[in-house]
């Protein structure tokens, strides 16, 4: 028989361990970390023990996570009351430089528009980049011509983030950036730059496109 095979017996006759108890109690193992050998009831406790500290430890990261959450959570209530009380594209786009600035530490923002009541002059190479982006993007490479958006920092910058707005209609873009190369990499969670991008498209379209 295989170990494999031992193993599947076992669990589907338990009643093993109770008609050959004393060959169960005369069973000795190695210790998992060396040393003395030790009785199966005891190696079982050890392994009870090894996964309450797994759990705790997944717990703790579960909590480390969820506060982390609650926080950036905050920050993006915050930036929906700001862009939610600005009446104007300049006071919305004051309201995104700012709160993104002070409240989420993101050192160089740029917001470029090519809606027919608010156009700055981007590229076609932005619109299309802009026009293909299904999610954020994020990476340590400035994307089409947009280098040319933070200007004398350009060198500097080592990773950027970027998320289209107005939807499959795209109109725009917010284009994030610093000197980290960690700040915005290609595996980060993009789900609240994706509801800022929600929440700055929704705003804009409530001044550019009045009723």
């Amino acid at each position: 028989m295989k170990s494999d095979d031992v193993a599947a017996y076992l669990k589907e006759h338990p009643e093993f361990f109770e008609q050959y108890a004393e060959v169960v109690a005369d069973v000795f193992i190695p210790h998992p970390h060396g040393g003395r050998a030790i009785s199966i009831s005891e190696r079982q406790i050890l392994t009870l023990r090894e996964r309450g500290k797994q759990l705790e430890s997944k717990l703790s990261e579960m909590i480390q996570f969820g506060e982390e959450n609650d926080v950036i959570g905050e920050k993006v209530h915050r930036l929906a009351l700001a862009l939610i009380g600005a009446r104007g594209a300049a006071a919305l786009r004051h309201a995104v430089d700012f709160n993104l600035r002070e409240d989420f530490s993101v050192p160089h923002v740029a917001l470029k528009l090519w809606h027919p009541a608010a156009d700055d002059g981007v590229s076609e190479a932005t619109r299309t980049f802009a026009a293909s982006l299904t999610h954020p993007h994020c990476g340590p490479l400035a994307m089409a011509d947009t280098a040319a958006f933070f200007g004398e920092a350009a060198p500097l910058l080592k990773s950027y983030a970027y998320v289209a707005l107005g939807g499959s209609g795209s109109f725009g873009l917010l284009a994030l950036a610093s000197e980290d190369a960690q700040r915005f990499y290609p595996e980060m969670g993009t789900l609240y730059l994706t509801r800022i991008g929600e929440l700055i498209s929704a705003c804009l379209r409530r001044e550019l496109e009045p009723a």
